[in-house]
This record gives structure tokens, C-alpha cells and sequence, in this order.
């Protein structure tokens, strides 16, 4: 036991957890910025979301002219039975290049209504980046407060051991004149077994919470600054589910699912509607030995239909299903954030209290461990009442570690049940990511490929394969 706390205490030194020097602490601020461009989900949902942007370039594409070629090559050997009358023998090759194209002229607003629901799937795909954000961000504070709640039980396991082995070492001198018997050094050896134990755990924990700091945050933990003073909340449960409803990125999003079915809807009536296209062919054919043949022929189609088996009011119905199931989807979606709004309000104040408590407790854990003492020298308490007094103390000042850092992180997931635990709003002074910069680039259907965020991805994919 005592090897394993000595590799585990030079590994906390070697690490970073205890500083001898000047070094800059690090912040929240700086543990939430790291996981935020270190992020592997925050990359796969832009990517997700520079997809969706390209749905719209293909919605537009409809509206443009489609122009394609063929060219056909071919050789045609015939050798008449008999000959004769039947003609000789002949050999000939052809070949021809057909230039084709086509353009959409009317179609009673289908493809627009069919770019109109992809810009809304975007908006959609925005809202779910946001909350990925909020994931992130929310994971980085729960870890850095973590790893500080489990240095500070480090430290603390680490005072009791101290004190319990000097009460251990006092017992055996009073053991030796004869003060007290061998029971009570029995106990004061349990008590030190269990607080090297419970030592050893607190060290095992707090290698644990290093793991997760580097799964939120991108690196390992160094010197952990204090958290700074919280963000402001809402004075009331009422307000914040209020900001909660306008700002939660699921509640938004659900909308715009709300939106994009509405749409469809409209989408499957103008489905029954007929469109109008205009068509034109070039083609040229070769023949050796004989005059090349050249022909241009262009038109305007009509079309629609007539008679799909029901297939197209099936769909309407269909579109009509999905509105209503997405309308009850955004209820349920608000329902849940309210859910989530009343809990962390409620753990905050669990926490809020709970903190209050613990310091009382301590004020008076401290009171009853020196009466105790003073007790236990004039013959009045035994060693058992002591160690107990200084379990008790041991526990609230746990307590108080955890009602501490449990009051910080419900603040923090406060503001992510309300929507506002972003970049932006936490002022981190990091340049966030700007979802319209690869929209704008490509919601027109440019002929180019436009991804350098996807080239950024793929090198740092091929460097970590390295």
C-alpha cells in the first residue's frame, strides 16, 4: 500500500498537480477553450453540418441546365449465305457524338419549396452543433471541477493519515505508561488502516478523473487555477425555463423540424402539378465512305401526372403524419428541457443548501474533536471518542468538498439546460466557428470544391495515423 501511494504521490508531482514554481495556473476558461478546438465531435458535427450546407447546392442544381454527351462507336460485319444475288461481303463502322441538354422552365414552384426545406434541414443541423457545443463545454467543467474535487480529497485523506498515525503514536505512548490498554491502540491501528485505504482510493480517483479531464479537454491536467466566480443565473425557475424555451438548441431545432414538415406538406401537393422543360440534342455520325450526317433538335416538354396508383396522395398523408408527429416531437422536446431546467435548478439548490450545512457542520465537528481531546487527557473520553470525533470532522470536511463543486457545476449545467453554456455567450475569447462561411460558399452550387475545413480534418487525420 504504501509503495502504491508512493508511485501515485510521484506521479501527481511529476505531472503537475504540485507546482515549486511559478508556472501559470491553468483556468476554466483555458480548459473549455482546449476542449473546444480539440473536440472530435464538434469536427464530425461541422462536417455533418458542411453536408447538409451541400443539400442545398443540390436542391439548386435543379434549376440549372444539365448538359451531357455520349459517343457510340460501333462495327457491323455481314457475309450473305451463298453470295450471288444476295450481295458481296461488307464491313462497315460507325460512330456518333450526341451533345444533350435539358432545363427545368416551370414546375409550379416544387423546386423551390424542395430548397426552401433544405436551407431549413441546415438551420436544423446548426442547432444540433450548438448543442454539441453545450456537451463539450459542459464535459470540460464537470472534469476540471472533478479533478479539483479530487485533489482536495487527496490532500485531505492525506492530513487524516498524518493525524491518525500521530494519535496511533500518542496511544502507544500511553500504552506504555499504562495510561490506556491495548484495545485502544488496536482501534487507533484500524482507524490509520482504513485512512491509508481510503488515501489510496482518493489517489485511484483522482487518476481516474486525470482520464476523463484528457477525454474532455484534449491533455492532461497541470496546476488546476481555483474556478473563478460563476456566470449569473436567473432569479427565478420561471425565468429560466422562459430563456430556456427561446434559446435551447433542441427546442430550436425541433422547430425548424416543425418548419421543414410544414413544407413538405406543400411539397407533396405541388408533387400532382406538372412541369415544363425544354430539351435540345446535337448529333453528328460518322460513316467512312459516305457522307457524315450531322442533326439539331430541340423542344418543350410537358409532362405531369395522371394516374399513380395513389402513390402521390399516399405521400401526401405521409407528409401530413410526419407534421403532426414532429409538432408532437417540439412538445415533448420543451417538455423534457423544462424537465432539465427544474433539475439542475433543484441540485443547485440541494448543493446551495447542503454547503451551508457543511460549514456548520465543520464549525462544529472542530468544536466537539478539541473538547474531545482535552476530554481524552484528563481520562474522561477514551482513544475510540477521539478517532470518532475526527471522523466526524473528517466527513463534513468531505462533504463540504463535494457540496462545494457540486453547487459550481449545477450553475454550469444551468446554463446548459437554458442554452446558454456556448463560446459566445461565456465570452472564452476564442474565435468560434462560423457555420455561414462554408454555406455561403456553396449554397449557390459553385462548379469549384470548396472544403478546406474537410482538408484541415484530413491532414490531422493522416498526422495521427503517422
Amino acid at each position: 500500500m504504501r509503495r502504491f501511494l508512493a508511485i501515485v504521490t510521484a506521479l501527481v508531482l511529476t505531472t503537475g498537480f504540485v507546482t515549486s514554481g511559478p508556472a501559470r495556473a491553468e483556468s476554466l476558461s483555458d480548459a473549455m477553450v482546449s476542449a473546444y478546438k480539440n473536440s472530435g465531435l464538434l469536427e464530425q458535427q461541422r462536417a455533418l453540418l458542411r453536408a447538409e450546407d451541400e443539400n442545398v447546392a443540390i436542391a439548386v442544381s435543379a434549376l440549372r441546365p444539365v448538359i451531357s454527351y455520349s459517343a457510340t462507336a460501333g462495327r457491323t460485319i455481314s457475309d450473305p449465305v451463298g453470295g450471288g444475288l444476295l450481295g458481296a461481303p461488307t464491313d462497315r463502322f460507325n460512330a456518333s457524338i450526341n451533345l444533350q441538354a435539358q432545363l427545368l422552365l416551370f414546375d409550379f414552384g416544387q423546386t423551390d419549396q424542395k430548397i426552401a426545406i433544405a436551407r431549413e434541414s441546415v438551420m436544423m443541423a446548426r442547432e444540433m452543433l450548438v448543442g454539441v457545443e453545450q456537451n463539450v463545454l459542459l464535459n470540460a467543467v464537470q472534469a476540471y471541477l472533478n479533478v479539483l474535487s479530487a485533489q482536495e480529497s487527496v490532500a485531505l485523506q492525506g492530513s487524516s493519515v498524518r493525524l491518525i498515525t500521530q494519535e496511533l503514536r500518542a496511544a502507544r505512548d500511553r500504552f506504555e505508561v499504562g495510561e490506556i490498554t491495548q484495545t485502544d491502540v488496536s482501534l487507533a491501528e484500524a482507524r490509520l488502516a482504513a485512512a491509508r485505504s481510503a488515501e489510496a482510493a482518493a489517489q485511484g480517483d483522482l487518476m481516474v478523473q486525470r482520464e476523463a479531464y484528457k477525454a474532455a479537454v484534449g491533455r492532461f491536467p497541470g496546476n488546476l487555477a481555483p474556478p473563478p466566480s460563476p456566470p449569473r443565473v436567473p432569479d427565478t425557475l420561471d425565468a429560466a425555463k422562459a430563456q430556456a424555451r427561446a434559446r435551447h438548441p433542441d427546442i430550436l431545432s425541433a422547430k425548424r423540424a416543425v418548419s421543414s414538415a410544414e413544407m413538405s406538406i406543400e411539397l407533396a401537393k405541388l408533387s400532382t402539378r406538372p412541369t415544363v422543360s425544354a430539351s435540345a440534342t446535337a448529333t453528328r455520325t460518322f460513316r467512312p465512305a459516305a457522307t457524315e450526317a450531322r442533326s439539331l433538335q430541340g423542344g418543350v416538354t410537358l409532362s405531369g401526372p395522371i394516374y399513380s396508383g395513389g402513390r402521390l396522395t399516399a405521400l401526401y398523408r405521409q407528409a401530413v403524419a410526419q407534421a403532426e408527429a414532429q409538432r408532437a416531437g417540439l412538445l415533448v422536446t420543451t417538455q423534457g428541457i423544462d424537465q432539465q431546467v427544474g433539475n439542475a435548478w433543484a441540485q443547485l439548490a440541494i448543493a446551495t443548501a447542503s454547503l451551508q450545512a457543511t460549514d456548520r457542520q465543520i464549525r462544529a465537528s472542530q468544536v466537539a474533536l478539541r473538547g474531545a481531546r482535552e476530554e481524552a487527557t484528563l481520562g474522561a473520553r477514551t482513544t475510540l471518542d477521539v478517532l470518532n470525533a475526527e471522523q466526524e470532522l473528517l466527513d463534513a470536511r468531505s462533504s463540504a468538498i463535494s457540496a462545494r463543486y457540486d453547487q459550481y457545476g449545477a450553475i454550469y449545467r444551468l446554463l446548459a439546460a437554458m442554452g446558454l453554456l456556448t463560446a459566445d455567450h461565456l465570452n472564452l475569447g476564442i474565435v468560434s466557428y462560423d457555420p455561414e462561411a462554408y454555406y455561403n460558399a456553396v449554397q449557390d452550387a459553385p462548379l469549384r470544391r470548396v472544403s478546406p475545413q474537410g482538408q484541415k480534418l484530413e491532414h490531422i487525420l493522416e498526422t495521427l495515423g503517422k
